[in-house]
């Protein structure tokens, strides 16, 4: 039994002494010009492997530095660069027979760069490619058909994403961990990329893709369930700054692709959104369930579906998209019937629309039927808008009008009732354009007019008040304006937080003289009135506007 035990350990010390030895007598590094070589024609770049070494316990090869060039149309720099590359060989074949058989690879903490062109492609598109060696007559029956391993693992990247050739700062994902099983040129493999996003949340992808493209990487088939959580809209590069867009967004979908067209769908919801340049952020999330049809090769799209829900409203989007250069120019159509106002108020400072200081619409529903075109930078939005039976809280127009609710007979309170506004409306980036503006007030009447807002805010609109009911009777009390109606023509300036009511004194005077209105002819005659003063057109018209007559 000792014997036994003795020649046990002697053999256990001699396999250590063999284990130990071996990386010694194994010269790795003469293997460096065929890794080199294998991988530069897998990828068709050039790739440079530093010092290697053995370890038989683990079955594996290491190397030091690792870099893998860039496509030259796009950057001179390494489009991988990383610090240790560790590579799963099978150990007998390498000592027996000097061959080296590949069985799984990983990268630790490489730097990845993405870079895309004008033309929307990307530097990774010709990965696979056939390098300069390769296409040497000396090297033509090298192949990588068959080239397959069962682990190939990326832990702890950074990457990063920008245009080609350009100087701006580019957009950074850390923690980058991808996991690909059985890859094959071939054939169709399993894999998971995870990493966490720029300005804070996570993104993960899992699903299946190959065989890969040979031509363009980027046309490879797959298809996977995608899983964001906390995405800044800007800082993650998906929007550009200019476009006034920004939020932090979830979604939950899938992407399917067979390298030709690819159709995308699932469920977006943002929070903290903003969608024009002077906006700020909405207090209430928004949810998009959307679905689109994607050409790779043409680099355009078409919206199928776009449920977009704000509390209780519901709009509908549809239309098409298309890459042109660094921009993308939209023609869809946004169509939303009898949406809940009281929902989409928290709506209105996102849009960059801001109602009168202190005032906040209530109640009553809006509707919408606009086309959306342009490049998502300049985008031109028009069509009629109609909004109904809502209260416009914190502001009355009678007001501001000064003689006007006085002499509608029935006090008007602090806020103004709209029976009914709707207008044809265009909004561009050189400012807002209003035209067959229709406001009924039952207090009042009716309001019609034209108009423009400027991008700073400011009003520029020419306004005629058809007044009513009690409002008729005072007019013509106080103006000696007759007739079975009365009628004021205004112009409302200032800003939109704070809008100045102006009589239109000239329009007032000509529509007088038009009509030969008896109480206007009575004062350009100077006939004195029951107490004894003397009224002109001017002195009663300028009292609808809160301006006092002249003793």
């Amino acid at each position: 039994m000792k014997r036994a035990l003795k020649i046990v350990g002697i053999v256990f010390v001699v396999i250590l002494l063999i284990v130990i030895a071996l990386p010694f007598l194994v010269n790795v590094n003469s293997f460096r010009p065929k890794l080199e070589s294998e991988l530069s024609t897998a990828l068709g770049r050039e790739v440079k492997v530093g010092n290697l070494s053995l370890s038989i316990l683990s079955g594996s090869v290491s190397a030091e530095d690792l870099s893998i060039s860039d496509d030259p149309a796009y950057s001179k720099d390494p489009f991988i660069r990383a610090k240790a590359l560790k590579v799963g060989v099978e150990v007998m074949p390498l000592i027996f027979s000097k061959t080296l058989h590949v069985t799984d690879i990983t990268l630790d903490k490489p730097e990845i760069a993405l870079l895309r062109d004008a033309s929307g492609k990307w530097n990774f598109s010709s990965l696979g490619g056939k390098s300069e060696a390769e296409k040497k007559p000396a090297n033509t029956s090298s192949s990588t058909a068959n080239l397959s391993v069962s682990k190939l693992d990326v832990t702890d990247g950074r990457l990063s994403v920008n245009r080609a050739n350009s100087s701006i700062k580019p957009h950074v994902y850390d923690n980058v961990n991808i996991s690909v099983r059985d890859f094959s040129l071939t054939s169709q493999f399993p894999f998971t990329i995870s990493a966490n996003l720029p300005a804070g949340g996570t993104a993960k992808l899992e699903g299946k893709a190959g065989p890969i493209n040979s031509t363009d990487v980027s046309a490879t088939p797959l298809e996977a369930q995608i899983n964001i959580k906390g995405l800044d809209l800007t800082a993650s590069g998906f929007v550009d700054p200019s476009t006034g867009i920004a939020g932090i967004a979830d979604f939950d979908g899938t992407l399917k692709s067979d390298g030709k067209m690819a159709q995308t769908s699932g469920t977006l919801k943002a929070d903290k959104l903003k969608l024009a340049v002077k906006g700020t952020p909405a207090t209430r999330p928004v949810e998009v369930k959307y679905a689109t049809d994607y050409d790779l090769v043409k680099q355009g799209g078409t919206l199928t579906q776009g449920d977009v829900t704000l509390g209780k409203a519901v709009a509908k989007l549809t239309g098409t998209y298309q890459s042109q250069g660094e921009s993308t120019v939209l023609n869809m159509k946004l169509n939303a019937d009898g949406m809940p106002v009281d929902d989409l108020q928290t709506m209105l400072p996102a849009l960059g629309i801001i109602l009168p200081s202190g005032s906040s619409l209530q109640g009553g529903s809006l509707s919408v039927n606009v086309g959306i075109v342009g490049p998502v930078d300049k985008l031109v939005i028009t069509g009629p808008i109609r909004l109904a039976q809502t209260k416009l809280a914190g502001f009355n127009l009678a007001s501001k009008m000064s003689a006007i609710s006085a002499l509608s007979g029935t006090p008007s309170g602090s806020d103004t009732s709209i029976q009914n506004l709707s207008t044809d409306a265009r909004v561009a980036p050189e400012g807002v354009r209003t035209q067959n503006i229709n406001l009924t007030i039952p207090a009042l009447g009716t309001v019609t007019g034209d108009g423009t807002i400027s991008p700073g805010g400011s009003l520029n609109y020419k306004m005629n008040a058809s007044l009513s009911g009690g409002a008729v009777t005072g007019l013509t009390q106080l103006a000696g304006i007759g007739g079975k109606g009365g009628s004021i023509p205004f112009f409302i300036q200032g800003t939109t937080s704070d809008p100045k009511f102006m009589p239109d004194v000239k329009g007032m005077v000509g529509g007088q003289l038009k009509g030969g209105l008896g109480g206007a002819l009575q004062g350009l005659t100077g006939q004195k009135n029951p107490s004894g003063n003397t009224n002109s057109p001017m002195d009663a018209l300028g009292g609808l506007f809160g301006k006092k007559k002249k003793q």
